[in-house]
């Protein structure tokens, strides 16, 4: 009874996952609950996954990693790489990928494809090729520079703690390093060569284009009798239609217009609508319609700025409506627009749900923008013009005990999950990043993921549900041999990653495929290694964050990443049953 309640519940969760109407550390947290209730799990077993030294590990680098993304340091190495690139067309893929997988070997590469996105668009724009040629590969990159070191991705950290909590010994930093740059080299060499011939050549969409064909604007000129005089923008006959005001030009000054901002005599109202709107406001009394406007003339003075902003998977505002968001209210910024998989959304802007890979335009105060960038709440897509950072202590700083954690780690002196504590300590005293600042870019969501998904593989082995799998697996391939059964286990971990995140995949196959090792007589690192590189490479579907956010401004249907990630890791699965017996024997 045990057995089918804890599968059932697997089945549940499982689905859950992919239907993403429910946030995966709700669906998590909810698992536990119905197995302590049911008194499968004791509290204390339900909740051990979270006293694990390496969530404390994930959350020091989601620290460390935020605090040099402030500093600018990412800037400059997008600079550096960008000015070796900009005469290299041919090449520019290789060398692209072959960067963003260094770096996302030591990074969360959702962080370092954001990290890449808009230079990679102004690059793209500069050499006159398609963005959809590039933005794809360099996604892929990000995801398997992360097999090259313990801390490259989530995954690998939840399987390490796993393998720890078991009194199985853990990987080292490097441990699989010779493996994962082989599947890098793999990954690169395919997408720099056959992938580029199935890569699509979409053009880019131009946003202001776009909504100046789908979008009136017009200048409404308020006369002194008019009954606008006086009252908030939000309570005259023109919100109430539907039209929105942008900006209020006054005394020859373009300022940019909010729901409570009030009209005076003489005022200039810039608006933007439908033509069915704009008709019916056409013969409102005390007004007069001056001309038809383009969204470059008005939105944009001296002061005032337009921007596409990219929507990441970690703002807090994914899933609200931007009424909801209060931009305004929040951040300085009027939404005009979204684009959203290769099309301009312009109407009833305010009701439209955000969702990650969104493409906003906004219009709002050139100085707030560049506030907003620095501090990395959005990731404005525009030409990529670096400006070196006014905070070089704090470059060197930050740079300097991420790599000092590593060191630390590596050798030995320190655990590696002190060593990067101690980092993000350090960033926190030293002022690289402020205390509330490195509670917000923690990912609170994934810690709970893997710290409840750790303890659901507890009940998987306590009921005896991970026997029952593993016996099930073993009788239909271990007489093919232990490489057979480890090849399922592997092709099992990459399908289970398209409905579930990464991490919560190789969790939930980990006990199950230790369980075959141990009736095998198999070596349980091997297979734990298998899984764990299985979780990493699967690229067939977009349902990735790093994936996520290339999709719209790549403006790639779901096809594409079926056509060119289903080849690729195809290729990647077969490197992996050739590359982990050599190092670690079955």
């Amino acid at each position: 009874m045990e057995i089918t309640l804890v599968l059932g519940l697997l089945v549940v969760a499982v689905v859950l996952f992919a239907t993403d109407k429910i946030s995966v550390d709700v669906i998590t947290i909810g698992l536990l609950l119905v197995l302590t209730s049911l008194g499968i799990l004791t509290p204390t077993e339900a909740f051990s996954g979270f006293g694990s030294d390496f969530i404390i590990m994930l959350a020091s680098i989601f620290v460390v990693g935020a605090a040099m993304q402030k500093a600018g340091v990412l800037d400059l190495l997008g600079h550096k790489l960008f000015t070796l690139t900009r005469s290299r067309k041919k090449s520019l893929p290789a060398i692209l990928m072959a960067a963003v997988s260094v770096l996302s070997a030591f990074m969360n590469n959702t962080t370092v494809t954001a990290m890449f996105v808009a230079p990679v668009v102004g690059l793209a724009r500069k050499l006159k090729i398609s963005p959809s040629k590039l933005l794809m590969p360099v996604a892929f990159a990000s995801i398997l520079g992360g097999t090259c070191t313990v801390i490259g991705t989530s995954t690998n950290v939840a399987v390490n703690a796993y393998l720890a909590k078991n009194g199985l010994p853990p990987f080292g930093m490097f441990d699989f390093a010779p493996i994962g740059i082989v599947l890098c080299v793999i990954g690169i060499l395919f997408l720099a060569t056959v992938g580029m011939k199935l890569l699509p050549d979409y053009k880019e969409v131009d946003m202001i284009q776009d909504l100046n064909q789908q979008q009136y604007f017009t200048e409404i000129l308020v006369k002194e009798n008019s009954a606008l005089v006086g009252r908030k923008i939000r309570q005259t006959v023109i919100s109430q239609i539907g039209l929105q005001v942008l900006n209020i030009i006054r005394d020859g000054r373009n300022s940019i217009a909010d729901a409570d901002s009030v009209v005076r005599a003489k005022d200039i109202l810039l608006v933007e609508g439908s033509l069915e709107e704009l008709l019916k406001v056409k013969d409102t009394n005390g007004i007069d319609i001056l001309a038809d406007a383009k969204a470059t003339d008005d939105l944009v003075s001296d002061d005032i700025q337009i921007a596409e902003i990219l929507i990441l998977p970690t703002n807090d505002f994914v899933g609200l409506t931007v009424k909801e968001a209060e931009f305004k209210r929040r951040f300085g910024l009027t939404v005009i627009a979204i684009n959203r998989e290769g099309q301009t959304l312009s109407e009833k802007i305010g009701a439209t749900e955000i969702k990650p890979g969104d493409r906003l335009l906004v219009q709002g105060q050139a100085d707030t923008i560049r506030f907003r960038q620095s501090f990395s709440d959005f990731v404005v897509l525009q030409e990529h013009d670096y400006e070196p950072s006014k905070s070089s202590r704090n470059s060197a700083l930050s740079v300097s005990f991420f790599i000092g954690a590593i060191l630390l780690g590596t050798l030995e002196v320190i655990p590696l999950s002190v060593a990067f504590m101690l980092a993000a300590f350090l960033c926190v005293v030293f002022k690289c990043i402020k205390p509330d600042e490195a509670y917000e870019k923690i990912e609170w969501n994934l810690l709970v993921l893997i710290g409840g998904m750790s303890s659901f593989g507890v009940a998987l082995q306590k009921t005896g549900a991970a026997e029952f799998l593993a016996e099930n697996i073993n009788s239909l391939f271990s007489g093919l041999g232990p490489l057979a059964v480890l090849a399922a286990y592997v092709l099992l971990t990459m399908l289970l990653t398209q409905p579930m995140s990464n991490a919560a995949a190789a969790l939930v196959v980990l006990p199950v495929a230790l369980e075959s090792a141990g009736a095998l007589g198999a070596n349980p690192i091997s297979f734990a290694l298998g899984v764990m590189l299985g979780a990493s490479v699967s690229l067939i579907t977009p349902f990735e964050p790093s994936c996520i956010l290339v999709y719209g401004p790549g403006r790639y249907k779901f096809m594409d990443f079926f056509k060119v990630g289903s080849l690729a890791t195809v290729l990647l699965f077969v490197a992996i049953l050739m590359l982990v017996p050599m190092f670690y024997p079955l």
